[in-house]
């Protein structure tokens, strides 16, 4: 989903949906972050605003739920697989295969807003372990070699 970039105007819009009141700071946060993919420190601000709280409060909220991101994502969204199965068959040497190859550790984005690579409790695919995903696609029976040819093809690299 192409996400959309801050602009007043569409802050005006959304807030219109919502009465100005503390119980509306959820719900506006998860139509900020559906919008723009994130949520901007002037987003964060301009909510805090318009319900009349401290931006401290609006952060507070916003750090304290997992489904909320204060940073953007990659275009693409690798998860690998940390379950028991992945575990046992190394979801660990997948991890730092990735981290070599993209040079970022779990939770990071490439410099060039390529990936986000994140670490996941379990992708339900306990027979491929170990696994990882890119964006809705699984792949599984993982080595360092698989793991590099599955990034460069994201890439746009031959090999």
């Amino acid at each position: 989903m192409k996400r959309e970039k801050h602009s007043k105007a569409t802050m005006e819009e959304i807030k219109s949906k919502y009465p100005p009141q503390k119980s509306s700071l959820i719900p506006l946060l998860q139509e900020c972050q559906n919008r723009f993919g994130y949520l901007p420190k002037m987003v964060m601000e301009d909510i805090a605003n318009f319900l009349n709280m401290p931006s401290s409060k609006v952060y507070g909220v916003a750090t304290f739920y997992a489904q909320f991101r204060l940073e953007p994502l990659g275009e693409h969204t690798i998860k690998v697989c940390h379950g028991t199965a992945c575990h046992v068959k190394g979801a660990d040497r997948v991890n730092d295969s990735i981290e070599s190859v993209l040079n970022i550790k779990s939770g990071e984005t490439t410099d060039d807003g390529l990936f986000t690579f994140e670490r996941v409790a379990c992708l339900g695919c306990c027979s491929l372990a170990p696994v990882m995903m890119v964006d809705d696609t699984v792949y599984g029976d993982l080595d360092r070699e698989k793991v590099k040819k599955v990034i460069n093809r994201f890439r746009g690299d031959s090999e």
